[in-house]
Formats: C-alpha cells, sequence, structure tokens
C-alpha cells in the first residue's frame, strides 16, 4: 500500500531507523487513517488525510497550541506534499475508555471526576487564551461558526436523521425554526476558539496527564458548544446531577478569565446542547444508516435516550413547535441499545416490516441474519373485512392457517432459522436478526414474525425480542 510506504519512509528520514512493526488504529468518522508505526526505540503516529486543507488546520492549530504549553500531540515530521505526518505516540488510553470501565449508572471514580475537571480548565484555556490570537484564517471548513456553520448541522439532522426514521414534518415549518433557532444561539458571544468536537473520545490519558487531539475542525464560536459537547457526550453517559456538577465547575473556572453573566450564559448553553445533540444524531444517521459502519448505528439509541431526557427536564427554546414536535417523535423511536453486558446467551432479534419504508436496520451493526418475503402469500389485506386488522388479530391468523402455502413457507423458514441459530449458539455468537416484509407490514409479516417467535421460544435456549415496525 503505497500510503504506507510512504509513511514509512517520513518515519526512516525522522527517526534514523527502519520501520519494524505498522499497526492500523480503529477508523474515526473521517477519511483519515492512522498507524502506529515503531522502530528499534522509536515509536509515532502515522497519518494520511487527503483532504490538505482540513491537515494544514490541524497543523497550524497544533504548532499555535504547543506555543501556548497546551498539551496536544508533538508533530514529528510532515511529508512535502502536507498528505501525510508523524505525530507523538500518546498510547491508547482515552478518557472515554476509562469512564466505560465503570459500572453502568455508578457514580465515577474520585480519578474520573478529577479528569473532568482538569479537562474542563484546560478547555477554558484553549478557548479563552488560545483563542485570543489564533489565526483564524487557518480554520476550514469556515472561520465562524457561523450562522451556515449552524443551518449545516440542523439540515444534517434533517436529512440523515428524520428523514430516514421516517419523522414526518412540514418541510417549510421546519425551516423557519431552524433560523429561529439559529438567530437565537447566535446571540451568544462567539470570538473565542471552538474545539468543535470536545470530548472523552478525543483526550488521552497519557502519563497521567490529558492530552488533547482532534480538534481540525475547530473555529471561532461560543464557548458553550464544547462544554455542551463534552458534558453531553451520549454514550459517556454522565448523570444529570454531575453534568450539572461540571457546568458550575466551568462557570466557577471561568471567572478567573472572563466576567460574564451566569444566568444568560446556561439559558446559551441549553440552546447549544440541543443543537449538539442534532448535530450527533445527524452523523450518526449518517455514518450509521448510510455507510453502514457498526459503531455508529450502534450509537443511535443513546442519542435518542438523552434527547428523551432534555426534553422532559429541559425547557426548548421559544418559538420552535415544528422542531420541536419532531424532536418529541424522535425521543418516542422504538431502538434497542446493543447489549453491552451480554451473558453468552443468544438474542435474536425479529421484526416485521413493510417494504414501502425498507428492511430494518441491524441496530447491533453484525449484519447478516435474513429477510424473508412474505408478498408471495395471500394477502388478507386485499379483503375489506381484514383491512383495519392486524396479523396479531383472531380473524387474520385464521386466515392464514388455513393456506397450505403459509405453512409451507414457513416450515422452511423455520428450517433455515434453526440451522443458524445453532451455529450461532454453538459459536458464541450474540445476536442475530431476523425480519419478515409484506407489502403493508400489516397482515402477512406480523403473522410470520409472531410464528416464528414462538417457534423459537418453544424449541430452543434463546432470547427473542419481537418488534412490529
Amino acid at each position: 500500500m503505497q500510503v504506507i510506504e510512504n509513511l514509512k519512509q517520513l518515519f526512516h528520514q525522522w527517526a534514523g531507523e527502519e520501520v519494524l512493526t505498522v499497526s492500523p488504529l480503529p477508523l474515526s468518522g473521517s477519511d483519515r487513517k492512522y498507524f502506529r508505526m515503531q522502530s528499534r526505540s522509536r515509536s509515532a503516529i502515522g497519518v494520511f488525510n487527503p483532504d490538505l486543507k482540513e491537515t494544514r488546520a490541524f497543523l497550524a492549530f497544533t504548532r499555535h497550541f504547543l506555543s501556548h504549553d497546551l498539551l496536544v500531540p508533538a508533530i514529528f515530521a510532515v511529508s512535502e506534499d502536507q498528505s501525510s505526518y508523524l505525530l507523538q505516540d500518546l498510547g491508547n488510553t482515552t478518557l472515554y475508555h476509562l469512564v466505560k470501565t465503570q459500572p453502568a449508572g455508578a457514580p465515577l471514580s474520585v480519578e474520573l471526576q478529577t479528569h473532568y475537571k482538569n479537562a474542563i480548565s484546560e478547555l477554558i484555556k484553549f478557548q479563552v487564551v488560545a483563542g485570543h490570537n489564533l489565526d483564524y484564517r487557518d480554520c476550514y471548513p469556515r472561520q465562524h461558526f457561523d450562522k451556515q456553520s449552524l443551518l449545516w448541522d440542523m439540515h444534517y439532522f434533517k436529512y440523515y436523521f428524520l428523514k430516514p426514521n421516517g419523522i414526518i414534518f412540514d418541510e417549510q415549518l421546519l425551516e423557519d425554526d431552524f433560523g429561529r433557532l439559529a438567530d437565537i444561539l447566535l446571540q451568544a458571544k462567539s470570538h473565542y476558539f471552538m474545539f468543535r468536537d470536545f470530548q472523552a473520545r478525543n483526550i488521552m490519558v497519557h502519563e497521567e496527564k490529558l492530552w488533547f487531539i482532534d480538534y481540525q475542525g475547530g473555529r471561532q464560536g461560543a464557548l458553550q458548544y464544547d462544554l455542551a459537547s463534552f458534558l453531553f457526550q451520549v454514550k459517556a453517559g454522565l448523570t444529570p446531577e454531575f453534568r450539572e456538577e461540571m457546568l458550575q465547575y466551568y462557570l466557577h473556572e471561568l471567572k478567573f478569565y472572563l466576567h460574564i453573566d451566569e444566568k444568560e450564559f446556561i439559558k446559551h448553553y441549553y440552546a447549544f446542547v440541543l443543537v449538539r445533540l442534532m448535530q450527533v444524531a445527524g452523523a450518526y444517521g449518517f455514518r450509521g444508516y448510510f455507510e453502514k459502519k457498526a459503531h455508529f448505528l450502534q450509537s443511535i439509541p443513546y442519542v435518542v435516550n438523552v434527547m428523551k431526557w432534555y426534553l422532559e427536564n429541559i425547557n426548548l427554546p421559544h418559538d420552535i413547535p415544528e422542531l420541536g414536535a419532531a424532536l418529541i417523535k424522535m425521543s418516542d423511536l422504538d431502538i434497542q441499545k446493543p447489549d453491552e453486558d451480554n451473558t453468552g446467551k443468544l438474542t435474536v432479534n425479529i421484526s416485521s416490516f413493510s417494504f414501502r419504508r425498507g428492511i430494518p436496520l441491524d441496530y447491533t451493526g453484525n449484519g447478516g441474519g435474513f429477510v424473508f418475503d412474505c408478498r408471495a402469500l395471500p394477502n388478507p389485506g386485499r379483503f375489506p373485512e381484514y383491512q383495519s386488522l392486524t396479523g396479531r388479530d383472531e380473524p387474520v391468523i385464521k386466515f392464514l392457517e388455513g393456506k397450505a402455502e403459509v405453512e409451507e413457507f414457513l416450515t422452511n423458514a423455520f428450517n433455515l432459522v434453526d440451522q443458524s441459530v445453532a451455529r450461532y449458539i454453538a459459536r458464541g455468537f450474540s445476536h442475530l436478526q431476523i425480519n419478515f416484509g409484506c407489502t403493508g407490514g400489516q397482515h402477512r409479516s406480523v403473522y410470520c414474525a409472531r410464528r416464528l417467535t414462538a417457534h423459537l421460544q418453544a424449541t430452543l435456549p434463546v432470547e427473542v425480542i419481537l418488534k412490529h415496525l
């Protein structure tokens, strides 16, 4: 691979030693590629980024932050065309990783609470101190988190989350609300450095210090956005009480640098929490629904749950009724979280659906499984007496039970599923998804999904989750 060869050559020029091992690091939500590169006595992170403007922003920011003694990775070498560069190796441990080692729902350890406070103190230095004399002409794709940037995030949410989930809204009314929400956010002072993606995944814990990465999308913006990103990182699972405590800690520390109106700051803070959650939902939708990346699919239930908390506990900004209605529909989505504490028992997710709406996604990210097309079966929906009923109602059940082709179809489906379930159990797999589709998702698919559920529950040691979409 030419990318690796170029990085090896760059490493040799820097270290004077041949590369012995090259290990690709997990992909993020971008096109950047990362590799841990090691020689006999040295180590570095090799980066390839085809987006040269983004690379130039990252390199310029890094040099500026280093001049302010902020803990960001040192730049060891940059290729002549700037598509490749070497960074200080900060290890593998992120603050997010440490948070996820805590028991779910339990208060953070004293050590982690200290890390959060230290991260907040450093965030203010990025925003206010380093942000004061930073050359914002280096920003990419925009110098300011302005109305255009806000609308981009809101449209991301509309096209990649609301629409794929079938959430109905009035297009013009929603656009009007987007404009009003953007105007509210732009009332906040915005001449500070905005990290843009300040979250626990982008904070490394190395040599007992916190180091900060992934700020190439930074620009001039409001203070509240980064704090909202950090405290409302949806998979970190911070408790509302801890989020409030850290908000107050931020306000206390900020007083050493700026005089602010706390009431006004908090009002704008929760508006930025809302737009950040919308941006995250849009990003998860794009990377999950469209690019089929498992990590992002598995993350979608978390942003739905945090949005539900927000709507139940925080007043929405004034005069955005169409957006508010769409957010309520979002919070009502029935998307199951993946089982992160899998006990080894196979979970079979069975769904009925309408082909008009598309095949259901596998939110575990495993892919595979079965999609059974029930449209070749006799259709009760063609008869007036069944049109208001579903495959759960007795008249429809009797109609389908009396058809030999239905029993033959189900027998074949059961045999295929039984074979896979047996192998999945033997190999220790945790999830299998099975979908039954018909034209309207109302009669045949519902009936068949219920029949398979009953069959598996009666014959095999599996956990079955049935959903009628």
